[in-house]
């Protein structure tokens, strides 16, 4: 499990050392689903289905929604002209919510379209002891919204989904305790809106496979050193 030192202050001031996980800048896995056929486009249809496939994620404890992220398109000047963070003051189906996005639109670009949002926040994770750790954006989804309705995906970006780390050491106690959490939620967001996901395009740190993140070629029992990317 490949994770990095950091120094936080504890209640009397004195420093502590806390271990974070190693993020890769890419997905090492990540599921699409087409939701044409589950719900309409538009901004507020779009918080709608955010709110319940989020509630899927919380409910194993993979993704506690904070913050919202989402660029302003205007698609006469060729694409995004700003990105907007929101963070979460009320429940992402909440009617204020709507509303605050909107209000957020950039001075001067009335036109400028909302084409979909990023939600973040905590996930827990556990260790190879079974000791439960949190991580911001352990988890991430996206709903887009397109004319003809809308589409999300599920992305994840640490090593605890795999069979190896991030530097190609074996580690089965801290995959057999995260992945089959990360597979029954898929497989609970395949059901909540009728459509199987799609695996997502292969990156250099990972490929989505069925609900779980595909095993690389092992070579002398260990995976691939990833670690030159990071």
């Amino acid at each position: 499990m490949a994770c990095r030192a950091q120094l936080t202050a504890d209640g009397r001031g004195e420093l502590k050392r806390m271990s974070a996980l190693m993020r890769a800048p890419e997905e090492c896995a990540s599921w699409f689903w087409d939701l044409e056929d589950y719900a309409p486009p538009g901004l507020r249809s779009a918080l709608v289905t955010a709110a319940h496939m989020s509630a899927v994620l919380l409910k194993h404890d993979l993704m506690k929604p904070a913050s919202l992220e989402w660029y302003w398109v205007v698609p006469e000047l060729g694409g995004a002209i700003a990105k907007t963070r929101l963070r979460l003051l009320w429940p992402l189906d909440d009617e204020q919510v709507a509303q605050r996005v909107e209000a957020l639109r950039p001075v001067g670009f009335p036109q400028a379209e909302f084409s979909g949002f990023l939600v973040t926040g905590p996930g827990m994770w556990l260790d190879e002891h079974g000791a439960q750790r949190h991580e911001n954006r352990l988890v991430e989804l996206t709903v887009s919204s397109e004319p003809l309705g809308l589409s999300a995906d599920v992305s994840v970006f640490h090593d605890i989904w795999g069979p190896f780390d991030f530097r190609g050491t074996p580690h089965p106690e801290v995959h057999q305790q995260n992945a089959p959490r990360l597979a029954v939620a898929l497989k609970e967001l395949d059901a909540l809106v009728g459509v199987a996901a799609e695996p997502g395009e292969p990156t250099y740190f990972g490929r989505a496979e069925g609900h779980g993140v595909g095993t690389p070629d092992a070579e002398d029992g260990r995976g691939p050193d990833l670690t030159d990317q990071l």
